[in-house]
């Protein structure tokens, strides 16, 4: 069985951002239920043993927030037994510092990803010989073990997916650990989580194709969303990320491509989706995607 919970499915500055005032800011600042971190989920094979995908700026608060998550067993303990990176985005990583109080896990990333945290000595703070640092290779699948070497029965295999560096490393030029998607597997079942993706090509729509479960780049509703709502000059495409709805959108895209369970994850905080009775709303919905509030879990 694979289990994954959203941790958060809000893009980088969450909902409400601290300081927007967009109409969907605005309706989250008066309504809690609204609210929603950063993006970010959590997935086991077992119920027991949690790895993090990815780790959110909210990080704190989304594990107060998750039972799951929650210490289990005498003065010091977590199910948290790692945590998986696709970029080295601030919205990825910054989370990381929330763990640094001695309990052993592991850090999964592409290489050039572990290159960015030993480039940052404040990372130290996540000391090496209790949280090792472990390199995905592209394409080659593995299964992360506990801190006590059991194997964690969850297989784990990274790929390149269309997109774009992080913000902060866009002068440097491409970045091949920014790019990331993961397929899960467990007890026969796969989910994929691509929180960033700035197209669907036909080699992804094949790797995709008749997936169980799958967490999708929700990050705008149409391309010039952000221009239009006078929060930013720049259109997704140029953030790298696909549009949700259109021809080229993902909701088009992934429609014929027989997966069972589709959900978008890191929606942009101008994005009408997250308003629960929108037209938006309703049309994702009609075309069998979910907008998954946090502490919604899925099992594929």
């Amino acid at each position: 069985m694979l289990r994954i919970i959203v941790l958060g499915s809000a893009a980088g500055g969450g909902l409400p951002q601290w300081n927007c005032n967009c109409a969907g800011c605005r309706a989250a600042r008066a309504e809690p239920a609204l609210r929603n971190g950063q993006c970010a989920l959590a997935a086991s094979a077992d119920g027991e043993s949690w790895f993090l995908v990815n780790a959110s700026p909210d990080l704190r608060q989304q594990i107060l927030d998750t039972p799951a998550l929650h210490p289990r067993h005498g003065l010091r303990h977590s199910p948290i037994a790692g945590v998986i990176l696709t970029n080295a985005e601030v919205d990825a990583v910054a989370g990381l510092l929330t763990l640094r109080e001695g309990w052993p896990f592991a850090i999964h990333a592409h290489p050039d990803v572990l290159e960015v945290l030993a480039a940052n000595p404040i990372f130290g703070v996540l000391r090496p010989e209790i949280v090792p640092r472990r390199p995905m290779r592209p394409e080659t699948p593995f299964e992360p073990v506990l801190a006590c070497g059991r194997a964690s029965g969850l297989t784990v295999r990274s790929f390149a997916v269309p997109g774009k560096p992080a913000l902060w490393r866009e002068e440097e030029g491409a970045a091949e650990g920014d790019s990331i998607g993961l397929e899960l597997s467990a007890g026969g079942r796969r989910a994929f989580i691509l929180p960033g993706c700035a197209e669907v090509t036909p080699a992804l729509a094949d790797r995709l194709a008749g997936a169980d479960l799958v967490f999708f780049d929700g990050t705008l509703w149409q391309d010039d969303e952000m221009i239009r709502a006078g929060l930013s000059q720049k259109t997704g495409r140029r953030m790298g990320h696909i549009s949700m709805s259109g021809p080229a959108g993902a909701m088009a895209a992934l429609d014929p491509l027989g997966i069972s369970r589709k959900v978008f994850v890191h929606i942009n905080n101008s994005n009408p989706v997250l308003m629960p009775g929108s037209p938006e709303r309703a049309e994702a919905e009609r075309a069998g995607w979910c907008v998954p509030a946090p502490g919604m879990e899925f099992v594929a």
